[in-house]
């Protein structure tokens, strides 16, 4: 009776420190993910940033008045 009691109070004790393990590589995965995702706009800038200002120049040169 009393093996069976310790390794239930074993587990739960497992299982709460996995919970807060899980909540620390959570926090890990979303600053990944974030980071992941300033460098795809970071190149995606780079790379379309001169089609781009020519397309608004392109676009400015049309309009009446200038």
């Amino acid at each position: 009776m009393f093996n069976s009691y310790a390794t239930i109070v074993s587990l739960l004790a497992l299982a709460k420190d996995r919970m807060r393990e899980e909540k620390g590589a959570t926090a890990v995965e979303y600053g990944l993910l974030v980071g992941l995702i300033a460098v795809a706009i970071i190149v995606t800038v780079g790379i379309l940033g001169g089609q781009l200002n020519g397309l608004f120049t392109t676009i400015t040169d049309a309009l009446p008045g200038n």
